[in-house]
C-alpha cells in the first residue's frame, strides 16, 4: 500500500502544473501523452503504423551501427594503429572529431550547458572524444526528431529503443513545444533523461548541427521537399534518416506540376503510381545529398496507408556519387496499353582498366508503342536502383516477430514486411493483372495461372506491398503480351473496334507459345503457409486527421456519414 502511495504522490508531483481533467490520456507503447481537448496539437492515431515501423528499423539500425564498429575496430587492429602527429597545432577538424552546436569538440571542450530554463534537458555533458582508447568506445545513437508536434514519437525512441543517448525534439509551434515538455514530465525521469524538446524552425537548427546526429526522423503533414536539403547534412556519416510523404496526390500524378517543383522528377498515373512516389521522394533525397559529396543506400522503402515512408543511410564520398546517374531513370508508359520502359540516365564503361561515365543511351522506345502504336508519356527521373535491402528487411522482420508483444501495430506491419521481404528487389515498377485484362477486354487469369507462364516462360515473377494484385517482373512487354494473346485463344473476346489498343495487340500471333501448367514457384511462401499480407483497415475512415486547431465541424460530421453509408 505504502508503495502504491508513493507512486500516486510522484505521479500527482509531476502533474501540478496543469489539470488532468482538461486531457485526455492517449497510451502508444510504453509512452502516455495527454491531449488537450480543444485539438491543440496535431496528433493522428492511424500513424501508429509508421511509429511501429519507425521503431523495428530503428532497432535493427542500432544493432548494425554495433556490428560495423566491431568491424572496423578489428580491422584497425589487424592493419595496426596509426600514430598522429601531436606536434600540430591549430589543426583542421579530423573525421574523429565530434560537432556540436556548429563547433568542433575533438576531446578538450565540451558541449555548453544547456539552459536551465529548458525542462528536462540533458543536464550532464556529452562522453569526452578523448585520443586512444576511450575515442574507440561507440556512443549511444543520437536522435533528432524534426517535427514533433506532441511528442509521442520521441517519447517511444527515448523509452522502447536500447541504445539511444538522446532524444532532441523540435516544433516552430509555442503550443505543441509546451506540450511536448508537458508529456516528457509526465512520463517520467527516463524521457527526462533522454529527451529534451526546443523551440525551433527545423531547418536552420538542422543546418546549424551538421553530421551531428545519428537519425533524423522527418515526418510531416504535406511534403518533406522543404527539409530534405538541411535534412541531409545533418545526419551523419553512415546514419540514418528516416522520411514520410503524406502529399500522394501530388506524387502519384494528380499535379505533375506541382510534383516537378517539389521533387524534381514528373509522375506518371499508372497502377504503379505509389512505387513511383517512393522512387520519386528517394531520387529527390539523393539530388539533395549529391550536393554535398553525400549519397543514399535505402534499406527500407514502405507505401502503407496513406503516405510513402523510406529509410535511407547516408555516406559521404565524391567518388561513389559519380554512381548516382546509374540509379536514376526516365519511364515511357504507353498511352494505349500501359506497357512502361525504363531509360537509365547514365551508363559506364570499361576502359584501359578504369571507370569511365557516359550519358545513357536513348531514345529507350519508338515514337509509337511496337505493341498498339499509341504514343507515350515521359516521367522521371525516379530511383530505379534496389529500394528495399533484404537483408535488413529479414532482420527486421525476425526482430518484429520475436518481441511482438511491444508493438501495437503487430499484425500490420508484420503483414508489410513480409510482403516485402517477397518482393524481386531489382525490379522497378509493376503489372497490374488487371489492367491488362482490361485493355484486352477479357477475363482475367488467375495470379497463379499468370505467375506460372511466365515462370515457365523462364522469367521471374513475384508480388508487390504496394498492390495486392501488382506482379514484379522482368519478363519484357511482349513476352507479356504472347502469354495475353495465349490465354485470350482459349478465352475469346467480343470483336472491338480495330483502331483500340487492345485490338491492335491481339491482331498480331504470339509468338512464344504460354505454359500455363501450374509451376513450383508460382505461389509465394506468405501465400503456402497462408501468412496474411494485406490486411484491412481496422475501422471506418481511417486516414489523416484534422489539422492542429480545427474542429470537427457539423458540416464534416455530416459528410462522415454520409461516408459511411
Amino acid at each position: 500500500m505504502d508503495k502504491e502511495k508513493t507512486g500516486d504522490d510522484e505521479k500527482q508531483q509531476k502533474d501540478t502544473s496543469f489539470d488532468l481533467n482538461d486531457y485526455t490520456i492517449i497510451k502508444e507503447g510504453e509512452a502516455e501523452i495527454l491531449m488537450h481537448s480543444k485539438n491543440q496539437v496535431f496528433y493522428n492515431k492511424t500513424q501508429v503504423n509508421n511509429r511501429d515501423m519507425s521503431i523495428a528499423v530503428l532497432r535493427t539500425f542500432i544493432s548494425q551501427r554495433k556490428l560495423e564498429h566491431e568491424s572496423t575496430l578489428d580491422r584497425r587492429v589487424k592493419t595496426g594503429p596509426k600514430v598522429p602527429d601531436e606536434s600540430v597545432s591549430g589543426m583542421e577538424p579530423t573525421a574523429d572529431s565530434v560537432q556540436y552546436n556548429g563547433k568542433f569538440n575533438d576531446g578538450y571542450e565540451l558541449l555548453e550547458e544547456m539552459s536551465s530554463d529548458e525542462p528536462c534537458s540533458i543536464s550532464g555533458a556529452p562522453t569526452r572524444n578523448l585520443r586512444g582508447k576511450d575515442r574507440e568506445e561507440l556512443k549511444p545513437a543520437r536522435v533528432l526528431e524534426a517535427l514533433s508536434a506532441s511528442g509521442l514519437r520521441a517519447l517511444r525512441y527515448a523509452r522502447e529503443v536500447e541504445g539511444i543517448g538522446q532524444v532532441v525534439a523540435l516544433d516552430n509551434d509555442k503550443v505543441s513545444v509546451e506540450a511536448c515538455r508537458r508529456n516528457i514530465r509526465f512520463n517520467g525521469p527516463v524521457a527526462c533523461s533522454k529527451l529534451e524538446s526546443h523551440l525551433a524552425d527545423a531547418r536552420v537548427y538542422m543546418l546549424t548541427h551538421p553530421k551531428e546526429f545519428d537519425v533524423v526522423d522527418l515526418d510531416p503533414y504535406g511534403s518533406p521537399s522543404l527539409f530534405l536539403d538541411s535534412a541531409v547534412q545533418s545526419v551523419a556519416d553512415g546514419g540514418m534518416l528516416m522520411c514520410t510523404a503524406t502529399d500522394l496526390a501530388v506524387l502519384c500524378g494528380g499535379n505533375g506540376e506541382v510534383c516537378y517543383s517539389k521533387y524534381g522528377s514528373y509522375p506518371l498515373r499508372g497502377k504503379y503510381c505509389h512505387e513511383m512516389a517512393l522512387r520519386i521522394l528517394l531520387a529527390c533525397i539523393e539530388s539533395h545529398a549529391n550536393r554535398y559529396k553525400r549519397y543514399i543506400v535505402p534499406v527500407l522503402s514502405v507505401q502503407m496507408d496513406f503516405y510513402v515512408r523510406v529509410f535511407v543511410r547516408i555516406y559521404s564520398s565524391a567518388s561513389a556519387m559519380k554512381n548516382t546517374p546509374l540509379k536514376l531513370s526516365y519511364v515511357y508508359q504507353c498511352t494505349g496499353c500501359d506497357s512502361f520502359h525504363l531509360q537509365p540516365v547514365g551508363r559506364t564503361i570499361s576502359k584501359d582498366n578504369s571507370l569511365r561515365y557516359h550519358p545513357g543511351f536513348g531514345p529507350a522506345v519508338p515514337q509509337e508503342c511496337s505493341d498498339c502504336g499509341k504514343k507515350f508519356n515521359m516521367g522521371g527521373p525516379i530511383w530505379s536502383a534496389p529500394i528495399h535491402d533484404q537483408e535488413w528487411v529479414a532482420s527486421i522482420l525476425a526482430d518484429v516477430k520475436s518481441i511482438k508483444e511491444r508493438y501495437p501495430a503487430y499484425n500490420r506491419i508484420c503483414a508489410v514486411l513480409t510482403a516485402i521481404s517477397e518482393e524481386l528487389p531489382d525490379i522497378p515498377l509493376f503489372l497490374s493483372l488487371h489492367n491488362i485484362s482490361a485493355t484486352l477486354k477479357c477475363t482475367s487469369p488467375s495470379a497463379v495461372m499468370f505467375r506460372s507462364a511466365v515462370i515457365n516462360a523462364g522469367y521471374r515473377i513475384s508480388g508487390t506491398h504496394v498492390n495486392p494484385l501488382g506482379l514484379k517482373t522482368d519478363a519484357p512487354m511482349h513476352t507479356i503480351w504472347d502469354i495475353m494473346r495465349c490465354w485470350v485463344k482459349n478465352h475469346p473476346v467480343k470483336a472491338q473496334p480495330s483502331n483500340q489498343a487492345g485490338s491492335m495487340i491481339l491482331a498480331k500471333e504470339p509468338v512464344l507459345q504460354a505454359n500455363f501448367a501450374r509451376a513450383v514457384a508460382s505461389f509465394s511462401k506468405a501465400q503456402a503457409k497462408k501468412v496474411a499480407r494485406f490486411l484491412p483497415n481496422p475501422e471506418k475512415h481511417w486516414g489523416p486527421k484534422l489539422r492542429a486547431g480545427r474542429q470537427i465541424t457539423e458540416r464534416i460530421v455530416k459528410m462522415l456519414v454520409g461516408l459511411g453509408r
